[in-house]
C-alpha cells in the first residue's frame, strides 16, 4: 500500500498522516491487490477540505468532502470511497453468479 500525502494551505501533521492511513487500510480487505493511493489535504477559509484517490487493479475510487473538522472530512470521504468499492464488488459477485447460474441451467436442458 502507497500512499502520497499533499498539504495546502496547511502545515503538514503526523496525525491527519497517521488517520488517514489507518482509514485507508481497511479498503485493503476489501481489495485484494495492494492499492495506491493520492491524499490531498488543504484549507479554504475555514473549512477543511479532503480528495482522496485510490487505484487498485486499474480500478480509480475517489472522493472530495469538506468540513469544519479536518477528521470528519477524512470520515465522509472514506466512506463515499467504501460505498463505491463495496458497490463495484458487488456488481462482480453478481455478474459471476448470474454466469454460473446460466450455465448451470444451460447444463439442465442439455
Amino acid at each position: 500500500m502507497r500512499i502520497n500525502f499533499t498539504f495546502r494551505h496547511l502545515e503538514p501533521s503526523d496525525g491527519i498522516k497517521a488517520y488517514a492511513t489507518e482509514k485507508i487500510g481497511r479498503l485493503q480487505k476489501f481489495l485484494r491487490a495492494p492499492l495506491t493511493a493520492e491524499v490531498i489535504v488543504g484549507t479554504e477559509r475555514h473549512l477543511h477540505q479532503v480528495d482522496i484517490s485510490v487505484v487498485c487493479e486499474g480500478q480509480r475510487y475517489a472522493g472530495t468532502e469538506e468540513s469544519e473538522d479536518m477528521y470528519a472530512s477524512i470520515d465522509m470521504v472514506l466512506d463515499k470511497i467504501d460505498r463505491q468499492v463495496r458497490s463495484k464488488k458487488d456488481a462482480a459477485t453478481a455478474k459471476m453468479r448470474h454466469a454460473a447460474e446460466s450455465v448451470h441451467l444451460g447444463k439442465r436442458d442439455a
